[in-house]
C-alpha cells in the first residue's frame, strides 16, 4: 500500500454562448475560450509532477479540460469514466434544510436520486484510500488527477472529513480550482487543499460560482 494523493478539479468554464438558461440541465457544449485558458494554466501548474493517471467524466467540458491538462503531462494515461461524471451524489432528505436547498433537491428525478448515489459510491471505492500497487517500494505517493464536476468534489471532501452526509450541499468550486486529498496507509484522510486557484490570474477566477461571489 502506498500513499495516494488525489487531485480533484472541476472542469474549465463551459461555453454557453447562445444557449438559454435551462436550469439544472445544461447543454454539453464543451469549453469556452476562457475555460481552455484555465485548463492550460492548471496543466502548467501540475507539469513536472509524476501522475499515475488522469481520469475524467464523459461530458465534453470534462473531457476537453482533461485533454488540455494532460498535454502538460506527457506519458500519463488518460481515462474516461462515468465514475467522474456529473451525478447527484446522495439522495438527501430535504426535511429541515434551508428552503433553497430543499427546492434544489426537488429538481432531481427518481432515477437520478437512485443512479447518482450508486455511481458516486463506486467512485468513492475506486478513487479513495491508499493506493494498491504491485511493488513494495517506498517512494513518492501515487498521484491521480480526476477532472470532474462540483458535486463529486463536494462529496469527496465531505467523505474525507467524515462530515454529515447533507454537508455536500453548499460546497461550490471554481472552474479548474484544485482540491487535494491525501490517503495514507494509516490514519484518516488529510485535506491538503480546497478550491486552490493560485494558478489562475484574477480575471479567470470565480467562474462557476454563484453570481454574487466577489473575487
Amino acid at each position: 500500500m502506498r500513499t495516494r494523493l488525489l487531485y480533484l478539479t472541476r472542469h474549465g468554464e463551459q461555453d454557453l454562448t447562445g444557449h438559454a438558461d435551462t436550469g439544472s440541465t445544461e447543454p454539453d457544449t464543451g469549453l469556452s475560450e476562457r475555460g481552455r485558458r484555465q485548463a492550460a494554466l492548471l496543466g502548467e501548474r501540475l507539469r513536472g509532477r509524476s501522475f499515475a493517471a488522469v481520469h475524467h467524466g464523459p461530458l465534453r467540458r470534462a473531457a476537453q479540460t482533461a485533454e488540455v491538462v494532460a498535454a502538460a503531462l506527457p506519458g500519463v494515461p488518460v481515462y474516461a469514466t462515468e465514475l467522474a461524471g456529473d451525478h447527484l451524489p446522495h439522495d438527501t432528505d430535504p426535511a429541515g434544510l434551508p428552503s433553497a436547498y430543499a427546492e434544489f433537491l426537488t429538481g432531481f428525478s427518481a432515477a437520478e436520486r437512485a443512479d447518482g448515489p450508486r455511481v458516486t459510491a463506486e467512485a468513492v471505492r475506486h478513487f479513495t484510500g491508499p493506493a494498491e500497487v504491485d511493488d513494495a517500494a517506498v517512494g513518492e505517493p501515487v498521484r491521480e488527477l480526476v477532472v470532474t464536476h462540483t458535486f463529486l468534489i463536494a462529496w469527496l471532501v465531505r467523505h474525507a472529513l467524515d462530515a454529515p452526509e447533507r454537508r455536500w450541499l453548499g460546497s461550490n468550486h471554481h472552474n479548474t480550482g484544485l482540491t487535494v486529498i491525501r490517503y495514507g496507509p494509516a490514519g484518516p484522510p488529510n485535506l491538503i487543499a480546497v478550491n486552490d486557484v493560485a494558478h489562475l490570474p484574477v480575471e479567470l477566477r470565480g467562474t462557476g460560482l454563484p453570481p454574487d461571489y466577489l473575487v
